[in-house]
């Protein structure tokens, strides 16, 4: 225990939360080890890219995991927080090749793979901590000795492990089918990999000659670059206006290649023309349409999304650049019928905001009907819950409706497929070695040049952090995880990929619990991204009010799955809750003599004792019962009320006179209880202010090392009692409703006047007439059964079981009060006046800004409802 009298006079977080962080680390309170006395509470962190540098969305995800791992340490588990970083295949590939561009000049093509692939190991060593020193910043208390990185030998056997396993049972597939392709990354995407936006765009109205006929059929597209690998135009079969055309050849317009009409369901006839273009290899309902029917596969597009050599005279431009000069050119020819304005939905690369093209592509995919089905079992057998339950229906959407995963990424830097081939016998093999000789015709094989999606990793993350696929004691102990803390959305991105992984290669779902949280907004409600500049640095915040307010502000606003505005000021009102603390703990310390923390002689306890007990008993069962139903904001809440109104401003002030009087036999008493209470509710906001909470408990008298490995509180029957609390909470609602009536008189608190309280509870009452004068600034408090001389003159109040008397004599001259609100009423007069003459000319209401006119109007109502407070206030003086 340090001394008590040595606690910094002012709060300044600076002084101790780096100091006391590292301490936490050095002495291991972080390290969790495989513990049979012990149960299990288990969270992985969902990884940062190893790109990434915190923003307030982290600070928030990584806030509630520590609320709940330090809660669980205290609880007695052995509570392990998994640590790591994510490779980020495409965010990391894309920021070392830029780097290489604008200070070298060079590609990754002059580099070669192996020594991009260096540099790239060289950028992660240099910058990929970052992330991971950042979140030590705000408290985390992850078991640093178990760091993980998604590429690290570990991770890297438990890829090639599942991938062979997949690839074995069929689930893993080469194919070529349509894919979602972003022209700016260079490489494929999966589905979840793709955000859809409204775009405004426009229906092109295209003739398509019908060939040796002066007639033609119209279709209607969105994307007329597309045009150069139309292989048919199909229409309804039961379409009336076309049955006469099917079979029939059309000209392709600007290219002359003749193409067929054929017939088919998946055409509505409602719809544009009821003559639909068919790409085959460009949408994925025209690639369906295309199998059906036999028809080729033209890709008009370079994987830059420039025009190919498919596409004649407009080879190399860019496709919007193409599409300009198309269009141009049909309506030369007179073959644009009209254009329409019309709105769609358009994919983009989550990465990089481009808008992807679909295109028919070799790719490897995961086949994903077999695995989805357990996943969605797993959850509607509550094996694996949503925290809100209503998540489920996202989850349920995205595997009830899935297509098979693109899992191969044409990028250099990742997991490279575990593929080869022979180019003699086009033999393939699928191997968890790092090479492999054909064993058709024994030459060295060539692996797939190939990486794997970088979620497929991350799907393994709850296992292979804990070293699958060997037989780990970690992974038999801590495995199932306990809980996943992670934001909404990512549920299709890496919620779902993990349950039917894990249900895949180990048979058990990755953890039990699934707590979702929102995002955090800017104050007006907007996301926060570089693009508007409305990002807060969660470090900032930390260097200028601390991280516990940062924390406490995060916690508070949070409702499971709900958004929260972030703002500045609740981050000022945080910091004012910790200085509050502070000063109380402080006050608290500076008086105290005992050096034990112990409860006293119940026998001993006073009223306010136990009333501060009871109140303390309570908010220890809300807290616990809230943490476990992860609302932490509620359990946040209460806590909070209970130590700003119950502890701070009520019983410190209650006791005040006992720990001052040396010879009250009581004040050892009142220190015990001040001790043992603000000692365990410091244990109890621990989890949420982890630094303030320590700096305080090591000077309050305690056993142990640390508040962090201390015993969480529990409720204890023995410390209810509610009579005495019901008792306690009349006299404090007395003197609330005095102190209120006192104010509305403008009485300041130095005069003193006599409290009368009549009531048939005098028992009750007679227990606090020292609380009165106290904090109710009376100069007496009498106790009484009857009204009996109490002048006619007195103001009373009227409160629960009682009415107070206070004698208007002793409060305020009556003279003098008249003066002051006879005065006051012909200020206010004259400012209504003053305003309604603003209001009533035209001149001014015309001319001024609106927003000057509503704060006049404003003003005049906030006047005139003063005016009628001090109107009541002389009516009621005048009757006394």
């Amino acid at each position: 225990m340090e001394d008590a009298k040595n606690i910094a006079k002012n709060y300044n977080p600076a002084e101790f939360e780096d100091k006391l962080y590292n301490e936490w680390v050095e002495k291991g309170y972080f390290h969790a080890e495989v513990d049979k006395n012990k149960k299990p509470f288990t969270i992985v962190i969902p990884p940062p890219n190893v790109t990434g540098q915190l923003h307030m969305g982290h600070a928030l995800d990584e806030t509630l995991q520590d609320i709940l791992i330090r809660y669980k340490r205290m609880q007695g588990y052995s509570a392990l927080w998994i640590p790591g970083t994510d490779h980020a295949g495409i965010a990391t590939q894309i920021k070392v090749e830029e780097n290489l561009r604008v200070n070298e000049g060079l590609t990754r093509y002059d580099l070669g793979r192996e020594k991009f692939l260096e540099r790239v190991w060289d950028w992660k060593k240099q910058y990929g901590g970052r992330i991971i020193n950042q979140l030590k910043k705000i408290g985390s208390s992850c078991d640093w000795d178990r760091e993980r990185f998604t590429m690290d030998e570990g991770c890297s056997k438990a890829v090639k492990e599942v991938f062979v396993n997949l690839y074995n049972k069929g689930l893993i597939y080469q194919g070529s089918r349509i894919i979602n392709w972003c022209p700016h990354c260079i490489t494929a995407l999966s589905d979840a990999e793709v955000e859809h936006a409204e775009q405004a765009g426009h229906f092109w109205h295209i003739k398509y000659p019908i060939k040796d006929s002066d007639d033609y059929v119209i279709i209607a597209t969105t994307r007329p670059e597309t045009l150069f690998g139309d292989t048919a135009v199909a229409v309804n079969p039961e379409d009336e206006r076309y049955k006469d055309l099917v079979g029939k050849m059309l000209v392709l317009p600007l290219v002359g290649r003749e193409i067929p009409v054929i017939a088919d369901e998946y055409v509505d006839k409602e719809f544009g023309t009821g003559c639909v273009k068919i790409t085959p290899a460009h949408d994925p309902n025209d690639f369906e349409v295309g199998q059906r029917h036999n028809l080729a596969q033209i890709k008009v597009m370079n994987d830059d999304a420039t025009m190919n050599s498919y596409a004649g005279k407009y080879e190399g431009m860019d496709r919007y650049e193409c599409r300009k000069a198309m269009i141009k050119d049909l309506e030369d020819e007179g073959l644009l019928v009209k254009v329409e304005d019309h709105s769609h939905n358009v994919g983009q690369c989550y990465r990089c905001g481009t808008t992807v093209e679909p295109i028919v592509s070799k790719q490897w995919f995961v086949k994903m009907k077999p695995l989805a089905q357990p996943a969605i079992d797993a959850v509607k057998n509550g094996d694996t819950q949503f925290v809100p339950e209503h998540f489920e229906k996202v989850y349920f959407h995205w595997l009830e409706n899935i297509r098979d995963w693109c899992i191969s990424r044409q990028l250099w830097w990742g997991h490279r497929i575990p593929a080869f081939y022979c180019d003699d016998c086009g033999e393939i093999v699928v191997t968890k070695e790092d090479s492999a000789v054909c064993p058709k015709c024994g030459k060295e094989m060539r692996q797939d040049p190939d990486t794997l999606d970088t979620w497929f990793s991350s799907a393994l993350w709850p296992f292979s952090t804990l070293g699958w696929p060997d037989k780990t004691e970690e992974l038999d102990y801590f495995y199932p995880t306990s809980v996943l803390v992670t934001g909404y959305d990512i549920i299709p991105f890496w919620v779902m990929r993990m349950m039917f992984s894990a249900l895949e290669h180990t048979g058990e779902v990755p953890f039990k619990h699934v707590f979702i949280h929102g995002l955090v907004r800017d104050s007006q409600g907007r996301k926060m991204s570089k693009s508007l500049g409305n990002g807060i640095d969660p470090l900032e915040i930390v260097d200028q009010y601390g991280a516990d307010a940062l924390r406490f502000t995060l916690a508070t606003g949070n409702a499971p799955g709900n958004d929260m505005r972030f703002y500045i000021e609740r981050v000022e009102a945080s910091r004012n809750f910790a200085n509050k603390i502070w000063n109380a703990s402080r006050f608290t310390l500076m008086n105290l003599d005992v050096t034990e923390n112990k409860l006293p002689d119940l026998n001993d306890l006073q009223l306010e004792d136990k009333w501060i007990l009871s109140k303390y008993n309570d908010v220890v069962k809300s807290v616990t019962e809230n943490l476990d139903k992860f609302e932490l904001g509620i359990a946040l809440s209460n806590l909070y009320d209970f130590i700003w109104e119950n502890f701070c401003d009520w019983y410190i002030e209650l006791v005040k006179p006992r720990l001052f009087d040396k010879e009250n036999p009581t004040g050892k008493t009142a220190q015990y209880v001040l001790t043992y209470v603000l000692s365990n509710t410091m244990k109890l906001l621990h989890p949420f202010m982890p630094f303030i909470t320590e700096e305080i408990w090591q000077h309050l008298p305690h056993e142990g090392e640390s508040i962090m490995i201390s015993e969480w509180p529990e409720y204890d029957e023995k410390l209810n009692f509610p009579k005495d609390v019901e008792s306690m909470e009349l006299i404090m609602q007395s003197i609330s409703a005095i102190r209120n009536r006192r104010a509305e008189m403008n009485v300041p608190p130095s005069k003193k006047a006599k409290v009368i309280i009549v009531t048939d509870k005098t028992d009750v009452f007679k227990q606090g007439t020292a609380f009165f004068e106290k904090l109710a600034s009376a100069s007496e408090a009498v106790v009484q059964t009857d009204k009996s001389g109490i002048s006619d003159n007195a103001v009373n109040v009227v409160v629960p079981s009682a009415e107070v008397f206070l004698p208007l004599d002793e409060l305020v001259d009556k003279t003098k009060e008249l003066e002051r609100l006879n005065a006051e009423k012909k200020k206010l007069e004259g400012e209504i006046k003053r305003v309604e003459g603003k209001l009533n000319n035209a001149g001014f209401v015309s001319k001024a800004p609106q927003k000057v006119v509503d704060e006049e109007k404003a003003k005049g109502e906030k006047y005139k409802e003063m005016l009628e407070k001090v109107l009541e206030n002389i009516k009621s003086m005048e009757n006394m």
